[in-house]
């Protein structure tokens, strides 16, 4: 994409603020969203929840990116910080869809986030986009996310939903959360180790975002995750190796049940998805494997 201008909600996340660095990096002007009154030219306001998006400060955009949303680790899944990780990811694709929509000229594309959590325990069945959605409360907020982004895709904006996978990184995210421990030597696996787990690196992750942007020939559902997802237990071992760190310990399911309730269904739940479309459309990883993605995150 030549010099445009993108708006990006979710600017001040992990993936957020990597995309709006690189991004600027290259010369493109960034509009981010913020939930305070605009201070900058740069900012247009928006307030997810209450479904408000000033439309103006989108007028003349070229291409929007949404990663905002409630962090599914954050915080235990209470009924109350459930209905909080929906609203968050659903109500705000709407607000934004429908505000894309009223434009006299609607940007080119628009980058909607999702997640790979779409289909639910795979086990050690291999999907990819062509596979339905799974069953379990990520699942259905999933389907939900996409769907809210109808508005865009019926005024004829290329939807794209980005589907990512666990995003390696030290600044924040599950990935931000392990490397201490194993820092300290106290990773090890969860539950089995059994179960896949889909991985990507903040770079790629960043690098894929941007080919979405660019590519003119992908929309609908694009999984953003390393070409060969691994089990947790050979995940673990490789981040004792890079890390130079015995990782003896395992964490018993029960225990990761007593601890984390109904979130260690996603925790030890398995994920073996595949970036088909991806690929496809000719990306190519820069950190396709898990040693290497650990490496680029330190």
């Amino acid at each position: 994409m030549e010099r445009a201008r993108i708006a990006v909600a979710g600017a001040s996340g992990l993936i957020g603020s990597a995309l709006v660095a690189s991004l600027r990096a290259d010369g493109h002007q960034v509009v981010r969203l913020v939930r305070r009154p605009a201070r900058t030219p740069d900012e247009v306001r928006w307030d997810p929840e209450n479904q408000y998006v000033d439309a103006a400060g989108l007028a003349g955009c070229d291409a929007v990116v949404n990663l905002a949303g409630a962090g599914v680790g954050d915080h235990r899944w209470t009924e109350a910080y459930k209905r909080r990780i929906r609203d968050s990811r659903v109500l705000g694709t709407a607000a934004l869809a429908e505000a894309l929509a009223g434009l006299d000229t609607p940007p080119r594309v628009f980058v909607s986030g999702s997640a790979i959590g779409i289909y639910g325990d795979t086990g050690g069945r291999v999907v990819d986009e062509d596979s339905p959605p799974g069953d379990g409360f990520l699942a259905r907020v999933c389907v939900e996310w996409e769907e809210a982004a109808a508005p865009a895709q019926e005024a004829g904006v290329r939807t794209v939903f980005a589907r990512t996978g666990l995003v390696v990184a030290r600044q924040g995210g599950a990935w931000g959360r392990m490397f201490p421990l194993f820092r300290a030597g106290l990773g090890g696996r969860l539950g089995d180790g059994r179960q896949y787990w889909s991985f990507i690196s903040l770079h790629d992750e960043v690098a894929a975002l941007r080919h979405l942007l660019d590519t003119e020939s992908l929309s609908g559902p694009v999984n953003l995750t390393a070409p060969e997802p691994l089990t947790n237990a050979r995940i673990t071992a490789a981040m004792g190796r890079v890390l130079h760190r015995p990782t003896p310990f395992a964490v018993p399911a029960p225990v990761l049940r007593a601890v984390l309730g109904e979130m260690a269904q996603d925790v030890l739940g398995s994920a073996r998805v595949v970036p088909s479309r991806l690929l496809e459309s000719g990306f190519s990883f820069a950190f396709p494997g898990i040693e290497d993605a650990v490496r680029a995150a330190l």
